[in-house]
């Protein structure tokens, strides 16, 4: 019979015991870096991705930004600032944004966009212990503006009541195009009194006053939109040239020739104007029974002078369908101050091409427009009291398209 010493026995396990509690905390010890670097990878991970998250919202925000500083008119410098102070609000901090209109890269290219690529490092935590480099992050936007539709009429002054109004027995139909106000007032179009309008849409900043009904192809006129952009914002100024040029006032009949007219222009009798641009330094007054005439011609009023044209003229002037000053048949000089300009005519006139007045109200009376209804008015305010038909298909004569109710969208 054998007999087992379970002392000794003991003593074994005992040594087993330690031997493996030894390895096992060595084991710990060589794999514990891996471990706490793999968790630390694991966070800083989840933090990489929240960053560029919120890096992506910081150019979507910018971007916006920026396109939304483009639709108001605002110069490129103006644009990028818009762009930066966003992001800047956003948390961009010490990161880098770079802002181009229109897009550099991509489908946008050549299309009304704000491009935004911003750029930000990010200093290392856990996974310090195997590198300090900064992990680079970037995130790119574009924010595209489209025009939902094209306009006829657009009145640019932000803020004024009944910036568009119809009123006496006007009976206008305006086709394929809309009529757009950029004033945040209540009243920003108004149409009151027994006139009769027919339009695609009526589009407003602010809202519109109807005393009647309109008849329009939208459902309801739309209010609360965003404004539009001034369509002749990139307009040069006609220099004044040398020397100045005088109507001959004894002369039943004359033609006149391009160039500047120092003493303004008072029109009597039949007068043809030459192609060309007339710079008119002083107001031009087109009188009862005159019978004007001329095509290719744009007729720039310096400063703030203004436009009179009696009921009892016939008037038929047509824009240039090319160059510089295509489809602008008047235009008002935008460093002037407030003023007046009133087109009156009977059925037999026809003003062909756009009257472009930023800083004065268009008074749009009689019953006449252009050829084919190409009649375009731009100006800080409206105010039609006449009948016409007014139609926006007018690109073969050389009239460019006026957005109206455009909408900013991230597009990339």
């Amino acid at each position: 019979m054998t007999f087992i010493c379970f002392t000794g026995i003991r003593r074994i396990a005992n040594g087993i015991r330690r031997g493996t509690s030894a390895n096992v905390a060595t084991i710990f010890a060589l794999t514990l870096p891996i471990v706490v670097g793999a968790a630390g990878f694991g966070v800083e991970t989840s933090y990489w991705y929240y960053n560029s998250l919120r890096l992506q919202a910081t150019a979507d925000a910018a971007a916006y930004a920026g396109a939304l500083e483009q639709i108001s008119g605002s110069d490129k410098p103006t644009i990028v600032a818009a762009a930066t102070q966003s992001a800047a609000t956003n948390g961009l901090g010490s990161g880098t944004i770079v802002v181009n209109t229109p897009p550099t890269s991509g489908p946008n290219t050549t299309k009304k966009a704000v491009e935004v690529i911003v750029r930000q490092n990010l200093d290392r935590m856990f996974t310090s212990i195997f590198t300090q480099a900064q992990v680079p992050e970037q995130a790119r936007a574009v924010a595209l503006i489209t025009d939902a539709s094209k306009a006829c009429m657009e009145a640019l002054d932000p803020t004024a009541s009944q910036a568009v109004g119809f009123s006496g027995n006007t009976s206008v139909k305006v086709t394929h195009c809309v009529i757009m106000s950029n004033s945040n007032a209540p009243d920003a179009i108004k149409l009151q009194g027994s006139a009769a309008l027919q339009v695609d849409c009526l589009i407003s900043a602010g809202g519109v006053s109807l005393s009647n009904p309109v008849t329009t192809v939208c459902a309801a006129p739309i209010t609360q939109a965003l404004p539009a952009s001034d369509p002749f914002a990139d307009l040069p100024t006609p220099a004044a040239s040398n020397p100045c040029k005088n109507i001959n006032g004894n002369k039943t009949t004359q033609t006149i020739q391009p160039g500047t007219y120092c003493g303004g222009m008072n029109l009597n009798g039949t007068i043809t104007l030459s192609p060309g641009v007339y710079v008119v330094q002083g107001n031009l007054k087109i009188n009862a029974g005159a019978v004007i005439l001329g095509s290719g011609v744009t007729i720039f009023m310096q400063g703030s002078n203004t436009v009179s044209m009696n009921g009892n003229a016939t008037v038929t002037l047509s824009a240039p369908t090319s160059g510089t000053y295509s489809g602008v048949l008047f235009y008002g000089d935008r460093t002037g101050t407030a003023a007046q300009s009133t087109f009156n005519g009977t059925a037999d006139s026809l003003l062909t091409g756009a009257l472009y007045f930023p800083k004065q109200q268009v008074n749009y009376l009689g019953n006449f427009s252009g050829n084919s209804g190409c009649t375009q008015v731009v100006a800080n305010t409206i105010q039609w009291s006449g009948s016409a038909t007014v139609n926006q298909n007018c690109s073969s004569l050389g009239m460019r398209d006026i957005p109206a109710a455009q909408s900013v969208a991230l597009a990339e």
